[in-house]
């Protein structure tokens, strides 16, 4: 069952403490003193056994200040709100404050607890009962119950309890299928255990022996004990706090701001694009205002980019880029608050569009239609945003966080966008991958009119390599997504794959008529030259050849086996080279050695062809050198 978290607000002294010790018999601030006896996620926080046996944790913020730390930048996933107004005293600034903070934070559900009814007589409660309900029009908060209490008496204690558990059941779950995600609003040290965090987990579940991760610092850790309201569990989820004991980590290695993540699952981030709005009651915000960021429990120092203006008037919202000057962890629709850098007020604040974007340039439409639609579009529309400018293969997985949707939402919209021809699938070897169907087009095109090119400049070569082509145009691959895309290609008919090489489907390797009278005759003059070979370049030139188509036939020749080059510019036919290995077995039968004048005789060849000969034949482990003769090798031998 989901965990249900209620926040307290109010101005100073309005009676908050009070409340919260009439409502669970537990006095926070004693706690507070008790916080170093053991794990426990007490510390500022209490239960309320609802009626219907909802348990709800309670935080309770005595102070003006430790509001903002504390609920704003302390606690997140708070579901509902007791906004505590004192009967004598009416609405007050800080009352204000902590409204614009709830509606910021889109708190919807909440009560407002009248306190101190038992100082005041009925006339005036009715008078501030009326004034509150102005307070509230327009305001998230309504139309929410209006709830006399006295924390001295216990008058409304228990009708407050009864609205509590009312509304309880029609707070809205968490999704707790997602990853784990708790940001630290609280990190020590326990003798015997060691490193302990406490936070709201506002999405997923946690389980003993499960590894996480802590962010934005990258550390690996597991584990190793979870504690629910001072009692230990095997499993804790959204909606719950929860006391983790992890390992592996020192204090010091984790702060207040922190993130307990499942492993690879978000990405900390300089930059964010977000939905900004600004209070009526702020003045107008400037581009590139120095503002604190409140984002989950984390409070860092960034600049508002706005993108489409130069200034954001009071009670206005725009899109704008946030660009921090620490590291934040977030996620598609967290919301957020921010306040003046000096003096410190709350000016305004919004929701997180997406936490990995590109440095936008202003006053562009492209980049607001962009925004626009990941901030509002179907999971199917944000999938479909998220392959758009990619220039690789992606993994569902992927795709879904860059989308800022469930891996089941991603999986469902491109089976549907595929459907549609609008995505590509691209699987094999136990992988999926994913690709626009305009990139894959894209890929398609630019990869037949390269091999086009390639075959019209080297008519004789059998294909392009395959891994040139791979780093000239495929770059963003690994090895094994490129041989997925080239099976996948070649289905569809666009390349031919070999071994090596890479060609057009319809390329045909041969040469033309004219061109294959030459090459015959070439190598028939390599053939009829035995040991004496000529020059290269000189039969080239000789059959009319340029340099450039020399190099290719040559290169043929070479491929085909019908040329082996011996040595620098001496090329040898391969007839004529198997039939000095025959000689050569023969004399070793007779002989068992041979020096390079008798090797020369032996082939009716000169010296300048002997040496070089006799080299490759050692390479080629057919002789072996022994001082100044050679011996059998062991393919000789062989």
């Amino acid at each position: 069952m989901k965990g249900i978290i209620i926040g307290t607000a109010g101005h100073v002294d309005h009676g908050k403490t009070m409340l919260v010790k009439a409502l669970t018999g537990l006095d926070t601030d004693r706690l507070k003193e008790e916080r170093e006896r053991g794990i426990s996620i007490e510390l500022g926080f209490a239960f309320l056994d609802l009626p219907g046996g909802k348990r709800a944790g309670i935080v309770d913020v005595p102070g003006h200040e430790r509001f903002i730390k504390n609920m704003l930048a302390g606690v997140g996933g708070i579901d509902m709100v007791i906004l505590v107004i004192a009967s004598d005293e009416g609405v007050m600034p800080q009352t204000r404050e902590h409204l614009d903070i709830i509606q910021l934070l889109q708190v919807k559900h909440g009560v407002v607890a009248l306190t101190k009814t038992d100082a005041v007589d009925s006339d005036w409660i009715a008078l501030v009962k009326e004034e509150v309900r102005d307070f509230l029009k327009g305001t998230v908060l309504e139309g929410a119950p209006l709830i006399e209490v006295s924390s001295v008496t216990g008058g409304g204690i228990e009708t407050l309890k009864n609205t509590l558990a009312e509304m309880a059941g029609r707070v809205e779950k968490m999704v707790a299928d997602g990853p784990l995600r708790l940001p630290v609003d609280r990190v020590f040290s326990v003798t015997g255990f060691g490193t302990v965090v406490t936070g709201t987990i506002i999405s997923g579940s946690a389980g003993t022996g499960d590894p996480v991760e802590i962010l934005p610092r990258g550390i690996s850790s597991r584990i190793r004990n979870i504690h629910v309201h001072g009692h230990k569990v095997d499993r804790v989820g959204a909606g719950q706090r929860a006391a983790l004991n992890i390992t592996g980590v020192e204090v010091e290695q984790i702060h207040r701001g922190s993130v307990v993540a499942a492993p690879g699952h978000l990405k900390p981030t300089y930059r964010m694009d977000v939905r900004l709005q600004l209070l009526g009651s702020a003045r107008a915000l400037k581009n590139r205002a120095r503002v604190r960021l409140y984002l989950g429990t984390a409070e860092i120092f960034g600049r508002v980019i706005l993108l489409q203006e130069d200034g954001l008037d009071p009670g206005k919202w725009a899109y704008a880029q946030l660009e921090l000057e620490e590291k934040a962890v977030a996620a598609k629709g967290d919301r957020f608050v921010i306040r003046s850098y000096s003096p410190m007020r709350t000016i305004g604040g919004g929701s997180v569009i997406d936490t990995v974007p590109q440095k936008h340039k202003r006053f562009k439409k492209d980049i607001i239609e962009s925004i626009a639609t990941r901030e509002k579009g179907t999971p199917g529309e944000l999938v479909q945003q998220a392959l758009g400018g990619r220039r690789d293969m992606t993994p569902a997985g992927d795709i879904a966080r860059a989308a800022g949707v469930s891996e089941d939402e991603a999986g469902k919209a491109l089976g549907e966008l595929e459907s549609q021809g609008a995505v590509r699938r691209i699987e094999g070897e136990g992988q999926v991958y994913y690709l626009s169907a305009g990139q894959y087009q894209k890929w398609s095109d630019e990869t037949r009119a390269l091999l086009q090119k390639y075959h019209r400049q080297f008519p004789l070569r059998e294909g392009f390599p395959k891994e040139e082509l791979r780093s000239r145009k495929f770059g963003g691959l690994n090895a094994k997504q490129f041989q997925l895309l080239l099976h996948s290609l070649e289905s569809d008919g666009i390349v031919a794959a070999g071994t090596a090489t890479v060609a057009d489907p319809g390329y045909v390797f041969e040469p033309g008529p004219e061109l294959k009278k030459k090459i015959i005759s070439l190598e028939s003059k390599y053939t009829n030259s035995a040991m004496q070979p000529p020059s290269w370049k000189e039969a080239a030139a000789g059959h009319g050849l340029d340099e450039g188509l020399a190099a290719e036939v040559l290169r043929l020749l070479v491929r085909k086996g019908a040329l082996v080059k011996v040595a620098e510019d001496i090329y040898c036919h391969s007839s004529s080279l198997e039939e000095a290995k025959k000689r050569l077995a023969g004399f070793f039968h007779s002989r068992g050695e041979i020096t390079v004048g008798e090797f020369r005789d032996l082939l009716n060849t000169s010296r300048k062809y002997a040496l070089p000969l006799l080299e490759y034949f050692d390479r080629e482990k057919v002789t072996r050198r022994v001082g100044d003769v050679r011996v059998p090798g062991r393919e000789m031998k062989g």
